[in-house]
């Protein structure tokens, strides 16, 4: 077994009206920022509350929401010229994986000479990041505590990986709060990919005892919000209970690492706009059943901490109910239920499969799998 070394720069602050202190935790950082924002956070009126707590301590900055479906080279470059231009001191990036993962972009290759694509090919960055605040919208990105950033070339729109710094991130603050306003079909879908990706760290061969530790209480705590608490003693809002797991499932995949739902999903999002979430869904079931072959255990396990099985079953009785269960998550919400529902040809997947099979993650995940493995997973769940 490796050594286990464990490093987090970020100050996580996780709790309902965390943005009101805004202020006060980007103040140590500088008085001039630039906004990176979720275009719909401002349509439904949460960006300007979220932002009224700098303009109460009259610190300077400005918003940058011109950014495409996905985040993707061309926006961070033109984010990078104003930011330049503008001679910030520091960034906070408000809103979704998509606007974070833009925030985090720019705030490491600020002061990089290196154009976006020499950087992205080089996938190394050796100067110092600017100062940043995460303001994510909802808590389940499997990179936001890592040192690797998802970006999408423009030119082909195959995912690219930069690395990042590992002190890039200077506070993460969580409000439940944000996630209030989702449909009862987003919520589902995002519950569902949150528990992937807790599961994915749980069968990862880099997973250690301490991710194992995030996973399952991640597990316990999304129980608890989606199926309610076996005692009436528990009264924490759902929506905090969700926040709480997924932000202990994102630790959990950067501690470990992410498997093939994830990392299709996001090759998928590269492609053709995809929705991560959407997609994560679809093949977690198919994901369970695979993983059934060669890790009945782990999956039994978090089937009684979710509490989705008879406490007496057995390791096949439990892995088979994880992935009923799922599949029923999956109906009662009137989720796509295959990948083909996404309006999606074979071959189009096939292009996807083909660029997970290139990025270095898929020497990460659970088990050995080539292109041709991904390409099998996906046809089942075509």
């Amino acid at each position: 077994m490796a050594d286990f070394i464990f490093r987090i720069q970020q100050n996580i602050v996780l709790g309902a009206y965390t943005t009101s202190r805004l202020g006060e935790f980007v103040r140590p950082w500088g008085d001039k920022f630039m906004l990176i924002i979720d275009p719909t956070l401002r349509q439904v009126g949460s960006g300007d509350k979220i932002v009224q707590p700098l303009t109460d301590r009259k610190l300077d900055f400005f918003m940058f929401d011109n950014m495409a479906e996905r985040a993707d080279t061309k926006t961070v470059a033109n984010a990078l010229a104003l930011a330049r231009q503008a001679h910030i001191s520091g960034l906070i990036a408000i809103g979704g994986t998509k606007a974070v993962t833009l925030g985090r972009a720019v705030a490491s290759l600020y002061n990089d000479s290196r154009d976006i694509y020499t950087a992205i090919e080089q996938n190394n960055t050796a100067v110092e990041p600017l100062p940043l605040i995460c303001v994510p919208s909802t808590i389940r990105d499997c990179f936001i505590f890592s040192d690797c950033i998802p970006l999408v070339d423009s030119r082909s729109s195959m995912t690219k990986l930069l690395k990042g710094q590992k002190n890039l991130c200077k506070t993460v603050l969580c409000d439940p709060n944000l996630t209030l306003s989702l449909s009862d079909n987003q919520s589902a879908s995002m519950f569902l990919e949150t528990l992937g990706i807790a599961l994915e760290a749980y069968l990862s061969p880099k997973s250690n005892f301490f991710s194992d530790m995030l996973v399952e209480k991640s597990v316990e705590l999304l129980g608890y919000a989606v199926n309610g608490s076996p005692s009436l003693d528990m009264t924490t809002p759902q929506e905090v209970l969700q926040s709480q797991g997924g932000c202990m499932a994102s630790l959990a995949a950067a501690t470990a690492s992410i498997g093939a739902g994830s990392l299709l999903a996001l090759c998928l999002n590269s492609r053709f706009s995809i929705s991560r979430a959407l997609t994560a869904s679809i093949l977690l079931p198919y994901i369970i059943d695979d993983a059934s072959k060669f890790r009945l255990d782990r999956l039994a396990k978090l089937a009684h901490i979710l509490r989705v099985t008879a406490s007496d079953a057995d390791n096949t009785k439990a892995a088979t109910d994880l992935a009923d269960y799922v599949r029923k998550k999956i109906a009662k919400a009137n989720l796509p239920a295959r990948l083909k529902d996404l309006s999606l040809s074979i071959e189009q997947l096939s292009l996807a499969v083909e660029d997970a099979g290139q990025l270095e993650l898929v020497n990460s995940l659970p088990r050995s799998m080539t292109s041709d493995d991904l390409f099998d997973l996906v046809k089942l769940a075509y």
